[in-house]
């Protein structure tokens, strides 16, 4: 006899039941306290706890009253591809694991990203418990508009490779929001003030939600000779978006700009096109001006 459709469903339905659950719990960025209540259930009861930190997990744990009762395993950048293969198979399995990592939500610039790749591509459920963000955080007392923003992440180390991903976003009109190093903050913020102009405003958020919470704000050159004084903590930098000044049409501005965003791993014809939406011309203009090179 062939597989009906009652077959069908009730394979379906038993999958789902014994398929597992990525949790991917969002932690403090500083206070204990601003964890959410869920947070602290789900790592009492999880099957398996990755974290980026495990004495990390430990000492947020005891801050919690809370002790882990699965397994605790390791997960950070340096293992994180060797080890997703394994934690998708406890998933498979049936079991319920819990992401976390030092500080914030899993996977935004922090290990995540090819767990739950991997989980969906399997079909695995994928939830979270919510937290404190700093990208939300930083743009809320920014004091710059948030109607729109676009999050860069962490800047290229290299100077130059920092100045280019920099060029490529000169003309964006949205709030532009960057974690950093604080050992590296001064020279971004320089860098930074030469690409989108030293009267740019912005904002260096220090040490969110903490004791030694600080916002700087004011023009990137401002910021810059703050920083030399040297800085401290966890930094993220807010910086406003550009004016409004119609269409972009200058040649080596727009050729730099698809450069810029290849040079991020952009294929050339997506690097195109969101290089003619950020300037406003139609994407056969860029095309055939890199085309023409």
């Amino acid at each position: 006899m062939g597989t009906t459709q009652a077959d069908k469903a009730a394979d379906k339905a038993a999958d789902e039941t014994t398929a597992g659950v990525l949790v991917l719990a969002g932690t403090p960025i500083g206070r204990v306290e601003d964890a959410p209540p869920r947070l602290a259930r789900e790592l009492a009861g999880a099957d398996v706890v990755a974290a980026e930190d495990t004495r990390r997990l430990k000492r947020l744990t005891s801050d919690l009253g809370i002790e882990v009762s699965g397994r605790v395993l390791s997960y950070f950048e340096g293992n994180e591809e060797a080890r997703t293969p394994y934690l998708l198979e406890l998933l498979v399995s049936g079991l319920r694991v819990v992401l976390v990592t030092d500080a914030g939500m899993p996977s935004v610039s922090d290990p995540g990203y090819r767990l739950v790749a991997a989980a969906v591509e399997a079909g695995i459920s994928v939830t979270s418990v919510p937290g404190p963000s700093a990208v939300l955080t930083a743009l809320a007392v920014s004091g710059l508009p948030v109607d729109r923003f676009c999050f860069e992440g962490f800047l290229p180390r290299k100077a130059g490779e920092r100045s280019r991903r920099l060029a490529g976003l000169a003309a964006e009109q949205r709030t532009l929001v960057f974690f950093e190093a604080p050992h590296r903050t001064e020279a971004a913020l320089a860098a930074m003030a030469d690409a989108f102009g030293a009267d740019r405003a912005g904002a260096v958020c220090r040490e969110l939600t903490k004791t030694h919470e600080e916002v700087r704000r004011g023009p990137l050159a401002d910021l810059v000779l703050w920083a030399a004084e040297g800085v401290r903590g966890e930094v993220t930098i807010v910086v406003a978006g550009a004016e409004d000044t119609g269409p972009v049409t200058d040649p080596v501005t727009l050729t730099a700009w698809v450069a810029a965003e290849e040079a991020q791993g952009m294929t050339r014809k997506d690097a195109i096109a969101e290089v003619a939406r950020r300037a406003g011309v139609p994407k056969r203009d860029v095309y055939d001006l890199v085309h023409k090179q």
